[in-house]
Formats: structure tokens, sequence, C-alpha cells
């Protein structure tokens, strides 16, 4: 009944409903909770119930056009009538209606000053309890510099171009968000479950990314066969989904739907491009649906309260315009701005050799700018940080380590 309640919805709003709309709140002021559904058939057999997954604002701005256009019909047929004899008294008519028309909306706001002590709440359970409001990426150096991923009202936009890695640090933080025991959901539009599975084993426990590829005989069978075992204990679960398991139609509602489903604690989208704009009107063009996109899914973490992280493909000015030490800014994001604009934070990747950079490009609440580069050993998952050399660390020691992981590594260069 909030929904009612919070945004002034009469039963005049519900036109043919008015008998079911006025038993439901009776019910609720006898007996303090709205009837179930099998109360409600009982008294209302022919009432069709169907499931709504579209939210709150959608459903709310629905009633309110389908209430104005029946209020409204009457009063324009009767200005049109009046038009025919009488121009003044049809804009008299008009002018005394119009006041009747206009909708009875509920707009809400905080009052920072009284309620102040909310913000010292939240501030000291941040600062006691710090797990219950981000998750660590697996990547620690990264964390310093962006304070993890929120774990509400966060739309995080991975972007590099093709095969630099972007997928593989997709799955490199939700196998870690996994281990650390949350639902993750990977939506998988370019791979297929056992190809992210595989991906997975690799991550999360150093297996040959080539030799489960490729079934090769130098993994040990029988070990592989152990640690699938001790898996299946799991609890928590990591959902792999393709387009397939959304018939061939990803939104945003249906992602909310499958968050609710599998109880999701973070969703990956492997692929915006992927999605489809369920506010797409006829001559919109990709730049529009992307952004409308983007919009709708930080608007879904706010609602929902989890983060997500979506993967994007940088422009061809993604690699022409960047330095050989630098990663694409937040202009060279393929066919929409908006989507940059949308995201909370944006992380720009470059794969160089056996270096991985990673840039920091946006984020609201902290600096932009900064750059970690690690040393990639793309077949096991292992990422060795390099400190740069104006560091803490010494020069000396960081070209040892750095050198130590190049001979660790040198035979290693394609992305599985």
């Amino acid at each position: 009944l909030s929904i009612i309640e919070n945004n002034l919805l009469t039963e005049d709003y519900f036109i043919e409903y008015e008998d079911e709309y006025n038993y439901i709140l009776k019910h609720n002021k006898k007996y303090g909770n709205v009837p179930d559904k099998a109360t409600f058939l009982s008294k209302f057999p022919d009432c069709e119930l169907v499931e709504v997954t579209e939210n709150d604002k959608y459903l709310i701005d629905t009633i309110r056009e389908e209430y104005l256009y029946y209020k409204s019909v009457p009063v324009v047929k009767q200005i049109a009538k009046l038009l025919k004899t009488d121009a003044n008294a049809a804009a008299e008519y008009m002018i005394q209606s119009v006041k009747s028309l206009q909708p009875n909306y509920s707009i809400g706001g905080i009052d920072i000053i009284s309620q102040s002590q909310q913000r010292y709440n939240a501030y000291v359970e941040r600062r006691d309890n710090p797990e219950q409001w981000t998750f660590t990426t697996g990547f620690e150096e990264l964390d310093d510099l962006i304070h993890g991923i929120e774990r509400q009202e966060e739309l995080i936009v991975i972007m590099a171009r093709i095969n630099n890695g972007k997928s593989f640090v997709a799955e490199k933080i939700s196998t870690h968000i996994w281990q650390i025991g949350f639902n993750v959901g990977y939506l998988s539009p370019e791979m297929s479950p056992n190809s992210i599975g595989y991906r997975f084993d690799t991550l999360n426990k150093g297996f040959s990314n080539k030799a489960l590829m490729w079934a090769d005989k130098s993994l040990e069978k029988d070990e592989y066969k152990q640690y699938i075992k001790t898996l299946k204990t799991s609890k928590n679960k990591f959902i792999v989904s393709t387009p397939g398991d959304f018939d061939k139609r990803i939104t945003v509602s249906k992602i909310r739907e499958w968050v609710q489903k599998y109880h999701l604690d973070i969703v990956i989208i492997d692929g915006i491009n992927y999605m489809v704009d369920e506010r797409a009107q006829r001559g919109d063009n990709k730049t529009t649906a992307l952004t409308n996109i983007s919009e709708d899914l930080m608007a879904l973490s706010v609602e929902i309260k989890i983060p997500i992280l979506v993967v994007v493909q940088a422009n061809r000015m993604g690699v022409i315009g960047a330095d050989d030490t630098g990663t694409p800014e937040l202009e060279n994001i393929k066919d929409s701005d908006g989507i940059g604009a949308n995201a909370s934070k944006v992380l720009s990747l470059k794969h160089d050799k056996d270096i991985l950079r990673i840039g920091v490009k946006k984020q609201r609440f902290g600096p932009v700018g900064g750059q970690l580069n690690y040393q990639w050993e793309v077949d096991t998952g292992d990422f060795v940080f390099i400190p740069s050399y104006d560091d803490a660390e010494p020069k000396e020691k960081t070209e040892r380590k750095v050198k130590k992981a190049k001979k660790k590594y040198r035979d290693v260069k394609d992305v599985f």
C-alpha cells in the first residue's frame, strides 16, 4: 500500500476497479495487512492476477497518465461542442477545467538539518562495518584508488578495445566477490556457461585455462575432479546466463527479475550493446538507446541496492589517441558518451604484451587519473602489481620484481 499512500492515489485512479481498491484498503484497516491472493480471489473470482516486473515509477506514471486521459476526454468533447456555438463560453469552460485536470503529485524531500542524525548514524555504520557497504575487487591496489565497489547505487563500466582483457577483468572481480561469500550473476552474451566456468576455475584455483579449454592431458584429471567435488559443496551461487535465458531480449526489467529469482548480490553484464532499450521510440538511434539503458541500469542499482558492472568497447580512437602507456579516455566509449555520464565509476584497460594497464577515468566520490600496471599471467589468471618507480618502493626492488614476473610469464601471450 505504500505505493498508493506515498503517491496519493485514490479510488478515482482505478477506473472499473473501485470495488477491489476499497476492499483492499478496508481489509488492511481492519486486519492490519493486505489480503493474500486466495482471500482476494474468493471475493473477486473473475479478477485476473498477473506478475508485474516493472518498477514502481513506471506503474505510477502509467496510472496517472490513464487517469488524466479519462478525465480529459469529456472536457475536450465539451469544449468542442461549445466551440460550435460560442467560442468565449468554450474558452471560459476550458480555463475553469484546467485546475481539475492538474495531476495530484506527491513530491518528496529530505530536510538534511532535522534529519542530520541519520547521516551520522550512516557514517558510523560505514566506518565500523565497511564490509557491509563495499565489496573489494580482488585488486588490492585498485581498491586503494576507488575504495572498492559500493554495494548499492553503483554502476561500474569497464572499457577497452577488443581483446584487451575487459571480460577477463570483469570475471576476476566477480570471482573474487564469489570467493568472499556472495551470490554473483554473470550475463554472458558471447561465451557459453562452460567457457565462463573454465575461466572461473582458472581464477579461483589457478588451473591452466588453456588445458581446460583444450582438454589437455597435462592437467591431472583426478586433481580437477577433487576440486569440482569440493566446489559443489559451496553455498553461494555463481549464476551464468546467456541471451537465450532472456528469450533473446535482455532488458532492465528482466535483469530485475533475474536478481530477485537468484538473490544476487552483484550483476555483471558482459556487453551492454546486447541489451534492448525498453524506452525506445521510433527513430531513436543506438546512442540514444545505450544512454537510456545505462540510465535505467543506474536507476535499477539504486532501486534494488546491488552494484551492476557492465563491459563496453572503446572505439578505434581508444587505440590511436592513447599513448604507449595510457588507456582509452571517456570520450572513447563506443556509440554513446551517455554510458560514461550515467556510470558511477569507469575503469579503462589496455593490454600491451604482458602488461595490463588499468586507468581510473571516472568516480563520483574520488580522484580520477590514477593508473595501475600489472604483470598478467593469462593462462593461470595471476596478476602481479608493478609499482611505478616514483612509488615508495626502491627502484632496484621494483626492477627485480618486474624481471622475476616477466621470466615466470614469458611464454604466455594469448588471452583465452
